[in-house]
């Protein structure tokens, strides 16, 4: 009886199973419903993106070819008056010199100065790595905080001048940022001081790519340390170059902080970039061509950088 009972059992727990399984087979085999997405959560940042990023862009094409300015209540089309006066003027084409001078100073420096960082802290140590902070720090510090500090520093009453008096033995009065001669130079000294950081480890990431198989290659070919980097690591960073001449460039010559923060164009206009310009008929009410400056910057920018960048990775392809 004992073992009927037990069979009785089995039986119904069987029963109980094979009874679960359709519902199973039913919950598995039922289409999984697809979650509703909140498409509409995107729509406060896309509106905030075209209010006060894309529909500026736009106008930026539309007002040149008006006469809006302080001293009109309207504003209407106006052709190309605007791009006629400015081309008249003769700051503008002094002003492009100045701005071109700039990207190609600013694009030595900041590339310089990386690149030699990069060397010097290649090796993974803690003394390194504390000072590759230390030359990052200026990256994400304000331009404008950047120009005020030096401006403070280089003054002819400023800290720079006092130490070299003190180790001149004479009062030194030096007119760093007051010099027709070397005042865009310093300002552009500053500019690549400024963004060194940012250029070290973009060059950093391209020396730690370098296959350790082709260096152990050249040492046993016996190259020396210069030889090798010439011949070998500095082809290999072609696209670290690529990518910081091409920013130092666009970068600096669309600048105007720090230009404004330590010499606001002087002296004599030697210093003023093309925004420094442009600031300047902006805040005479004429802002059309103020409008129009900027839409000539703009062409300027993409007729200087396509080639650049196009040259730039033709050598890349060919190292």
């Amino acid at each position: 009886m004992a073992n009927t009972a037990t069979m009785g059992v089995t039986d119904d727990v069987t029963r109980a199973k094979e009874a679960d399984r359709p519902v199973q087979r039913s919950r598995r085999a039922r289409p999984r419903r697809k979650s509703n997405q909140p498409w509409w959560f995107a729509v406060p940042a896309l509106a905030v993106c075209g209010l006060f990023f894309l529909l500026p862009n736009l106008l930026n094409f539309v007002y040149p070819f008006t006469n809006w300015s302080a001293f009109h209540a309207d504003i209407q089309f106006a052709g190309l008056s605007n791009f006629k006066s400015i081309l008249h003027d003769g700051s503008m084409a002094r002003d492009i010199r100045i701005t071109l001078e700039y990207a190609v100073l600013v694009a030595l420096f900041q590339n310089g100065f990386g690149l030699g960082l990069a060397l010097l802290l290649e090796r993974d140590t803690r003394f390194n790595r504390f000072f590759r902070a230390v030359f990052f720090l200026p990256v994400l510090i304000s331009a404008l905080a950047v120009g005020y500090i030096f401006r403070a520093l280089l003054a002819q009453d400023g800290a720079l001048n006092s130490v070299l008096s003190s180790l001149a033995g004479h009062h030194v009065d030096t007119p760093w940022l007051g010099s027709t001669t070397w005042t865009l130079v310093v300002v552009t000294l500053i500019h690549g001081w400024k963004w060194m950081g940012l250029a070290m480890l973009i060059y950093l990431a391209g020396l730690k790519s370098t296959p350790d198989d082709v260096l152990e290659a050249a040492r046993i070919d016996g190259s020396g340390a210069w030889r090798t980097f010439w011949s070998i690591r500095f082809p290999l960073l072609a696209p670290a170059v690529t990518f910081n001449v091409t920013t130092a460039l666009i970068g600096s010559m669309n600048t105007f902080d720090i230009v404004q923060a330590t010499t606001a164009g002087g002296p004599g206009s030697e210093t003023e970039v093309f925004n420094i310009y442009m600031f300047r008929i902006f805040g005479q009410g004429l802002y059309a061509q103020a409008s129009a400056m900027s839409l000539v910057l703009f062409l300027i920018i993409v007729v200087l950088a396509v080639p650049v960048i196009v040259g730039l990775r033709r050598r890349e392809d060919n190292q």
